[in-house]
């Protein structure tokens, strides 16, 4: 009986742990959004808007560093009886917090893009890119909030997950093969600037996938 109730304390707390995960995601979530509204303000010169955008993901990535360190010491409460399982979470964890820090440098370069002139199909290309990063972010959550309550779900979200990152890997080879093309249209700080957003969308789109291989095995252990 004191086994038992023992592994409902565990359970119980390895529980709270992924809430607070669940709840990171849906901050990071939300910074890949207001990238995605960053881009689409700015690529219409609404300068103004996107560094309202911009100025607001800073405070929710903000959030997503102090969720992290909540889960953490979440964690660390926990005894060996699920060091796997916490080990995998801790995994999650900094993967969403990278997210984000991919996300947030994104919008540095956005920011310093505000007075350039760059031509309007890069601008297009990387709201669809950006968009795309919020469908990616979307299916992440939706199969993290699957793990405890339909683990093949969250498996078949996870593989979602990595299928939508393979588009953004096509958006990301098409814009960059638009810079020879505009070359002479942009000055090279420009360049090297707009070369470095679509990066940092591109390392946003993979550890989105990353984060989906740690949601299969978290969900493989339920």
């Amino acid at each position: 009986m004191e086994k038992k109730s023992y592994a409902w304390f565990e359970k119980r707390r390895r529980t709270k742990a992924l809430d607070l995960a669940q709840e990171q995601i849906t901050k990071a979530l939300d910074t890949v959004t207001l990238l995605h509204h960053a881009t689409q303000s700015i690529s219409e010169a609404k300068k103004k808007e996107a560094m309202q955008h911009i100025e607001n993901l800073f405070k929710v990535e903000k959030e997503v560093d102090r969720l992290r360190t909540e889960v953490f010491k979440e964690l660390s409460k926990g005894s060996a009886l699920f060091a796997e399982y916490r080990e995998d979470l801790m995994h999650l964890v900094k993967r969403l917090d990278t997210l984000a820090d991919h996300v947030k440098d994104a919008a540095r370069c956005i920011k310093m893009l505000a007075d350039s002139q760059v031509p309007k199909e890069l601008w297009k290309n990387t709201v669809h890119a950006t968009s795309t990063l919020v469908e990616c972010a979307h299916a992440l959550r939706r199969s993290i909030e699957k793990i405890t309550v339909d683990p093949a779900e969250a498996i078949k979200g996870a593989k979602k997950v990595e299928q939508i990152e393979h588009e953004l890997d096509e958006d990301y080879l098409k814009t960059k093969s638009l810079f020879v093309k505009y070359a002479e249209e942009m000055n090279c700080g420009s360049m090297v600037i707009f070369d470095d957003l679509v990066e940092f969308i591109e390392y946003a789109a993979d550890m989105c996938a990353d984060t989906a291989d740690y949601i299969v095995i978290l969900a493989s252990r339920e």
